[in-house]
């Protein structure tokens, strides 16, 4: 986006890529079918990246979110809109989106380099030199770096960009995973007993130590035979992993089968069924309340056997059941690495970053678009949609410096 934008505003210009194939991360994003943007007013969209949202106000106002659906139905991609506003190629495949910037970039005659690792960056009062790995040097007026951050390194990023920044003289922010599984020790998750079961449509939270909600997300979650991960999971994640790096280990979550229900209420039709057939066991009462291994995890917390009849059970094993399926606690110890990250946390400070045009505060003629930046959104398209954003403004304003 940000060579499309320069190469739009006339300057000459050549994209450089240590990879052997351009757009390796979007063509694996959102499943295989990319997930461009949202469709989402502007302040929601901005409510979605916690990590530094604010910093994209300026940005919105030269290129949004319906500015880069309309880039790209212009360039012949069909869009169309899912659950929670999130925008899709109508064909379901990632690669007509990279196609379609690919032959964008061959209509305005960029030169692009594939398979030309940059070794280091030489900065100038009036040009930049970049020195590649194969020791040949390119000279230019004005230079985005939008190589990405640290996450999913076998796409290309794995972080070159952060000391090319620092010797521009930026602050690298602390890095850490976002948007990541969560590991866990706890005996359900060791003994495998809900690997590959699904919660939908749950309210998932991150209790502090002092035993405060510091976030909760209202959406599918999925047992692994590490721990956790699913939507609801990947959202929370970035706030466990910010209690870890406070010292705070292991850190508690809660799972609410019922975010619509008040306890009380669960429990009088609890106890209404029991009374109604008291010869059953509890078990099949309450089959299918919530997913049959989750059901007899519940169960089993609260002494209360398989085969155990709603008139033998008391009264506290099913306010102790009621309350698990309002607020079950268990523990994670830690999350998957930064490379298994779905998104970099951290990065170039936006404080060195002028919003409006994506320039270097420290060094003249230097921009940078995309997950290098110490911006970082929940999946749903806010990723994508940061990175399209910001690179659009910096090849826009790298363009103009290319001229002064």
């Amino acid at each position: 986006m940000a060579a499309i934008a320069a190469a739009e505003n006339g300057a000459n210009t050549i994209l450089i890529d240590k990879g052997r194939k351009l757009g390796k991360k979007l063509a694996i994003s959102g499943g295989g079918r990319c997930n461009v943007t949202n469709n989402l007013p502007q302040d929601e969209i901005i409510k979605h990246i916690p990590g530094n949202g604010r910093f994209l106000y300026s940005a919105f106002s030269v290129f949004n979110n319906y500015d880069i659906m309309e880039f790209f139905e212009n360039l012949g991609v069909e869009l169309k809109e899912e659950d929670h506003g999130r925008m899709f190629p109508a064909s379901n495949k990632a690669k007509d989106v990279v196609n379609a910037l690919l032959g964008r970039l061959e209509e305005l005659n960029v030169t692009v380099w594939k398979d030309a690792p940059v070794e280091t960056i030489h900065y100038g009062e009036t040009s930049h030199e970049i020195v590649l790995l194969s020791k040949e040097r390119v000279e230019t007026k004005s230079l985005v770096i939008s190589v990405g951050g640290k996450s999913v390194p076998h796409t290309g990023s794995t972080g070159d960009g952060y000391a090319w920044a620092e010797k521009a003289g930026h602050t690298i922010t602390d890095l850490y995973p976002t948007e990541v599984p969560l590991i866990s020790q706890e005996a359900f998750i060791q003994d495998k007993r809900l690997q590959g079961l699904s919660l939908r449509d749950v309210a998932l939270s991150v209790v502090n130590e002092k035993g405060k909600t510091i976030v909760t997300h209202q959406m599918d979650m999925l047992f692994t035979h590490f721990g956790i991960s699913g939507p609801a999971v990947l959202r929370c994640s970035q706030y466990v992993v910010k209690e870890f790096k406070k010292g705070h280990r292991p850190v508690k979550m809660t799972i609410d089968c019922f975010p619509h229900e008040k306890e009380d209420k669960i429990l009088q039709q609890a106890r209404e069924l029991m009374n109604e057939a008291p010869k059953r066991t509890v078990k099949n009462l309450f089959k299918g309340w919530v997913p049959e291994r989750y059901l007899e995890l519940l169960l089993e917390k609260n002494s209360i056997g398989t085969d155990d009849k709603a008139t033998n059970t008391s009264l506290e094993k099913v306010q102790g059941f009621v309350k698990d399926l309002k607020h079950f606690s268990f523990h994670v110890h830690d999350s998957q690495s930064i490379e298994k990250a779905f998104v970099t946390g951290g990065g170039v400070s936006v404080k060195e970053v002028v919003p409006n045009t994506m320039a270097s505060k420290k060094m003249d003629r230097l921009f940078f678009s995309g997950e290098i930046l110490d911006i970082h959104g929940y999946t749903g398209g806010y990723n994508i949609t940061s990175a399209l954003i910001t690179g659009r403004i910096a090849g826009t304003n790298a363009a103009y410096h290319s001229y002064s």
